[in-house]
């Protein structure tokens, strides 16, 4: 194998605990293998060495891999992920005595039917809850939670006490002791108790955890920045006070913190658990070239819990090209380029924050007949419940024979959902087919319907039945119309299990609206468009979002919906804090550190402000850099962030003509103000300007300055600290 200096540094580490900050494309697995087969080489057992990976695909790779590179009848260690260490230790600690004999439910939905029953005991103590907690998605959510409090080893109370949960969760923590009564009793237990079961035995007894120990001389972790709290108190135990760890990882990339993993694991828990750990970089990426590893750097800059670490781009990378556009136009043209050079479009990838704004996307691709498929087949758009509902609306519009439906009835009484039960609905839409009238008050079919729901319905009937009447109106005023009247923007919100769940469907509410307004006054090309078959082609472009693209590259990356408040993800009832800035800001790093040849960056058009993290990125000027370096050096540049480049060339062991830009902002402060909303960010806007605060450090804060010129708002100054302006604080 050929290794870099930082690489064979980290596959000749002597002894003791280590710790490798491998950046996106460092070639982090070939340097585990070379490390485990120097390890093998200097005579250390297979048995004594243990490889975890994140997942069975990364598990199965390392072990094609290290398989391939060794030689010949050479015996190897075990690689496993900690789910499969945990159904070993599971089994082993049952065999002991230790731990009841259990059976692992494998299917969802037999894990369904058990927080179900959860569920309806938990109910006791919240009737509020009603029938909405039984619906699938609040079942969904309560099973993440349940997974939460096993992965974080808290209290459930005390968990539920520090998240955001909805309206109607309330139930939760009860329905976690409910569901491991449920679970002790059947004698069942679910993936997450594989490490649960085996931790908490072991931390409650010493001669237990004396009969686990001593086994290991060598354990090697990859992706140890998405390890939760469960799995680094159950490797603790395991290594005890002879194995040596080494972690691999990047806390620059930890973007699970909604499942249990913290990037402080990577930075301070792991010398907090194990104790001093000789620090090795892995700084070269192999993927990509200098203007995207420079842009990567600018990009997290601003987060205080990062490493000190810089992303260099290998000599003889791909020169990676950089743009940013606007709208879905700009998509199909990207495409149609690529083509028109050759390559495939399954080279290609389209990565967005949340699938709701995958949607106008899909629209555009399904409007001109481009191939394309989804990492998750029921978001297409035209499975998604909303999205059938709008579309039968319009339908019903043009179609008044369909209030005959009652298939199609029980689809638009039932969305958004009014919290009734699916049965319910099904026998109200029957009735109201066949008599085409609301039912008496007294009629049984009521009788179990709350006073709200009663009018709810009685109210979308009422729409339905007047809709024909204005099948003449746009297909948005239309449907503007029909939001208004469903009041589909609160049962949304009110309906998630997770706030950000519900205002994700908000946003796909925004999307669909939109779409509708660009098709003008055509109703039946609208509905069409949400109708149309599509299924998913192997050679078109992928759709993905930026956790499910972790771990990957393509040549081409389409980085959409790079929206401030969608990306940062954030709104007037969800406000950014620092730590979910520094999250999002991470996110936003994973995505673009996934292309190798070509990043577009595309935001919408309208009244969408584009991302703060676009000016982050600083990527004109990276690029600008980047061209330089294989040119001729030529005047001065002019650079936001001036150390930060020079930093970069020093590593590159050369240097450009370069210079900081002024710093500075309007003249008088009477121009502006800067309204303060405590430690969360800050925005103003003054005639054609705006000012953003892009650090919470209340020591060091920074304000940006942009003005709009030609319809693109640019960065103009940069300054920290800030002054006290009158009344307000900095």
């Amino acid at each position: 194998m050929r290794l870099t200096a930082e690489q064979r540094a980290v596959v000749e580490h002597v002894s003791g605990h280590a710790r490798v900050a491998a950046v996106a494309g460092s070639g982090k697995t070939t340097t585990m293998v070379a490390r485990v087969l120097h390890l093998l080489a200097r005579g250390v057992s297979p048995s004594r060495i243990l490889v975890l990976m994140f997942n069975r695909s990364a598990r199965e790779d390392f072990q094609a891999r290290l398989a391939a590179m060794a030689p010949a009848g050479q015996p190897l260690p075990d690689v496993r992920t900690f789910h499969s260490l945990g159904h070993r230790l599971t089994a082993s600690l049952t065999r002991w005595g230790a731990l009841a004999p259990r059976q692992l439910l494998t299917a969802d939905w037999q894990a369904e039917r058990l927080l179900r029953q959860a569920t309806q005991r938990a109910l006791g103590d919240a009737p509020e809850a009603g029938e909405a907690a039984l619906d699938a998605e609040r079942l969904e959510a309560l099973s993440h939670f349940c997974a939460l409090v096993k992965a974080e080893m808290v209290p459930p109370a005390e968990l539920f006490a520090g998240l955001d949960f909805g309206e109607a969760t309330e139930h939760f923590v009860s329905a976690f002791d409910h569901a491991e009564e449920l679970f002790a009793d059947q004698g069942l237990m679910g993936y997450a108790d594989l490490l649960y079961r085996p931790l908490r035995a072991l931390e409650s007894d010493d001669a237990l955890r004396g009969r686990v120990q001593g086994f290991l001389d060598h354990v090697i972790i990859d992706e140890y920045q998405d390890i939760n709290v469960a799995q680094q108190r159950l490797l603790a135990v395991l290594v005890g006070d002879r194995a040596e760890v080494m972690a691999v990882g990047d806390a620059n990339q930890c973007i699970y913190e909604w499942r249990g993993a913290h990037p402080d694991t990577m930075l301070e828990r792991f010398t907090a658990t194990f104790g001093a750990a000789i620090d090795y970089p892995l700084s070269t990426t192999f993927r990509h070239g200098h203007a995207l590893a420079l842009a990567a750097n600018h990009a997290i800059e601003a987060n205080r819990r990062r490493p000190d670490q810089l992303c260099l781009a290998a000599p003889g990378n791909p020169r990676t090209r950089l743009a940013e556009s606007q709208g879905s136009r700009a998509l199909l043209e990207a495409l149609a380029s690529w083509q028109e050079e050759g390559r495939n479009l399954s080279e290609a990838c389209v990565l967005v924050r949340s699938w709701s704004l995958s949607v106008p996307l899909q629209l555009a691709l399904l409007r001109e007949g481009i191939p394309f498929r989804l990492s998750r087949e029921d978001r297409f758009v035209f499975r998604l419940p909303l999205v059938q509902a709008l579309a039968g609306y319009l339908r019903l519009a043009r179609e008044p024979t369909l209030l005959s439906d009652p298939i199609h009835l029980a689809l638009l009484l039932g969305q958004p959902t009014p919290f009734v039960a699916r049965e319910r609905l099904v026998r109200l839409a029957t009735l109201l087919a066949e008599t085409q009238r609301w039912p008496e008050r007294h009629d049984p079919l009521l009788a179990g319907l709350k006073p709200h729901q009663q009018r709810t319905l009685k109210k979308r009937w009422a729409l339905l039945c007047e809709l024909p009447k204005r099948a003449a109106w746009p297909p948005a005023r239309l449907l503007a119309h029909v939001v208004e009247v469903v009041e589909a923007e609160k049962v949304l919100k009110r309906s998630a299990a997770r706030r950000d769940k519900g205002e994700e469907d908000v946003r796909l509410l925004d999307v669909l609206l939109e779409q509708a307004a660009e098709l003008g006054n055509d109703p039946e090309a609208f509905i069409e468009l949400l109708q149309r078959p599509v299924q998913s082609d192997a050679d078109g472009v992928l759709i993905t979002t930026v956790h499910g693209a972790k771990g990957l590259e393509w040549p081409l990356v389409v980085l959409a919906g790079v929206n401030e408040q969608d990306f940062p993800h954030y709104s007037r009832d969800n406000p950014l804090t620092a730590q979910r800035l520094e999250e999002e800001r991470r996110l936003f790093y994973v995505a673009i550190t996934r292309v190798r040849e070509r990043l577009l960056l595309l935001h919408d058009a309208g009244d969408h402000r584009p991302s703060r993290f676009l000016a982050e990125s600083a990527w004109e000027e990276c690029q600008r850099v980047a061209e330089r370096l294989d040119a001729d050096p030529g005047p001065p540049l002019t650079v936001t962030r001036l150390p930060l480049m020079e930093r970069y060339l020093a590593r590159l062991g050369t240097s450009l003509p370069l210079t900081a830009a002024v710093s500075g902002v309007a003249e008088s402060s009477s121009d502006y103000r800067i309204f303060d909303v405590g430690q969360r960010l800050r925005h103003a806007v003054f005639g054609e300007g705006e000012i953003d605060l892009v650090e919470g450090d209340p020591d060091n804060p920074v304000i940006e300055v942009r003005f709009r010129h030609a319809g693109r708002r640019r960065l103009i100054a940069r300054r920290a600290p800030i002054e006290l302006l009158e009344g307000n604080r900095p």
